[in-house]
């Protein structure tokens, strides 16, 4: 198929509402979106990516209003945390309404809801006059799409539309909280920290693992990953073309270096650096290690995933 490329979110979201694929920008990564109650278009979105499809999506809204689609029972806590982070990168996770199809959910009874603050994303989904489900748009497995040319990389003549935006601001995939048992759990990293969850709700604990990280997405499967080898370390460990990303100088030749000012701008560039490796062919990237505290724990959990694979 012929992919659309268009700066106007009322075009993406008439792809949408026909119950097509669009991508679009957030402030975390560039989405996959189709209307969450078009079971077909749901179909497409797993296809389109080769995702499991035990991998769940997350339903993005455009205003608070919309999570009543979605979900009949938002917990307190969940209510504080939507007032503190709604707009934002923060996904909740909530018991579903049974309209929501299982497939968008992989099966479970749970729904993930996200509202972004990204403008073209927010006119994009309110233009659209539902709910979106939208995975990070690009191939399973591959590092997620900071800007539109990445997902045209992955995705361009398998999707519908894209709704050309500008680099995403995070670069990370949103904090996922699961609301729906007696005390609120952090399942995936992201921008909202931990320290600032329990300013919001004292009681949230830190996922140790196990079944119930299957509400989230990106916890099961191998993510993040470039072609090359990923090292969290100084040095390579292989011959070849090596790689450098991180905070400060580094310690010997590399073919291509990213030094980071921070861990927020190491979370910014950290995709795009692998994919700009990609194209050059590196053999091995060398990621030097962040504190593993605020956006920091977030980076170093992708970087976790992306050396396993």
């Amino acid at each position: 198929m012929e992919t659309l490329i268009t700066d106007d979110p009322q075009a993406a979201a008439e792809v949408i509402r026909r119950g097509g694929l669009a991508a679009f920008p957030t402030e975390t990564v560039y989405g996959l979106g189709a209307a969450i109650f078009y079971r077909e278009a749901i179909e497409a979105v797993f296809a389109a990516k080769g995702r499991p499809a035990d991998n769940p999506l997350i339903a993005h809204i455009a205003d608070e209003s919309e999570i009543g689609q979605l979900s009949a029972e938002v917990t307190p806590a969940a209510e504080s945390l939507i007032k503190a982070f709604f707009p934002g990168p923060l996904t909740v996770v909530l018991k579903k309404r049974p309209e929501v199809h299982d497939i968008a959910t992989a099966g479970l009874m749970t729904i993930g809801i996200r509202m972004p603050r990204n403008d073209v994303a927010r006119r994009f989904l309110a233009a659209a006059g539902t709910p979106v489900a939208a995975p990070s748009a690009n191939l399973s497995g591959r590092p997620s799409p900071t800007t539109w040319t990445a997902v045209n990389e992955d995705l361009g003549g398998r999707i519908d539309c894209i709704l050309r935006g500008d680099p995403t601001e995070i670069g990370l995939e949103s904090t996922v909280v699961d609301c729906t048992g007696e005390r609120p759990v952090l399942l995936r990293r992201g921008a909202v920290t931990l320290d600032e969850l329990l300013r919001v709700v004292p009681g949230v604990t830190a996922s140790t693992g196990g079944e119930l990280e299957a509400r989230s997405p990106g916890m099961r499967h191998a993510h993040y990953a470039p072609r090359g080898r990923v090292t969290i370390g100084e040095t390579p460990h292989l011959g070849g073309k090596a790689a450098f990303i991180g905070i400060g100088e580094p310690i010997g030749d590399f073919s291509a270096t990213m030094i980071c000012r921070d861990a927020e701008d190491y979370a910014s560039k950290l995709f795009e650096f692998f994919r700009e490796c990609d194209r050059s062919g590196i053999d091995e990237i060398v990621c030097r290690p962040v504190a593993d505290e605020g956006i920091g724990s977030a980076v170093m959990d992708r970087l976790r995933r992306a050396a396993a694979k």
